[in-house]
């Protein structure tokens, strides 16, 4: 089996970076949660801050890695413009435009990616900077706590969405 070179940055992009980004939500958004001082010892707070700030700024810079490669090097490629009578299917936005039943994958699923995706790199820096600046003290907090739940859930929902469209838009229209 052999990839192109777009495949191969298609593969980065998309299982490299983003399912590094999705896998690392669990791990992050469990040790969120868990976070109380009822439950931990001063060495099990220790051990679980450490854990989580690693985790979090992981996540943060797996979602920037996931837009950035997509934006400024899978992106391009998708947008091409296709010379005059040529195959449309070397040129996956024109392709999808120019089927009235497939111009939807475009129209919606592609600018939900080149929009809304920002916002799970976005959000996951949010959380990774919170989780840092307030430390152990953030087990006190609840609320703090609450409102990174609900940032790390924004950009799971944001980042999921986009992979799911990406997915879709690459099997009907890929990126060669």
């Amino acid at each position: 089996m052999e990839l192109t070179n777009r495949e191969l940055w298609g593969l980065i992009h998309g299982m490299g970076f983003g399912a590094l980004f999705l896998l690392a939500f669990a791990g992050g958004l469990a040790g969120l949660y868990s976070l109380r001082p009822e439950l931990l010892t001063v060495t099990g707070m220790r051990e679980r801050m450490t854990r989580l700030v690693s985790g979090t700024w992981l996540m943060a810079i797996a979602a920037w890695g996931t837009v950035i490669t997509g934006t400024y090097i899978v992106y391009p490629w998708y947008r091409a413009a296709p010379p005059k009578g040529a195959d449309l299917t070397a040129f996956p936005r024109s392709f999808l435009l120019a089927n009235p039943s497939l111009a939807e994958w475009h129209n919606f699923g592609m600018e939900w990616k080149e929009h809304v995706g920002w916002l799970a790199p976005i959000a996951a820096t949010v959380v990774a900077f919170a989780v840092t600046y307030y430390g152990p003290t953030l087990a006190k907090k609840v609320g703090e706590r609450r409102a990174l739940m609900v940032f790390f859930i924004i950009s799971f929902a944001a980042a999921t969405a986009a992979g799911i469209f990406g997915a879709f838009i690459n099997k009907v229209a890929p990126v060669r």
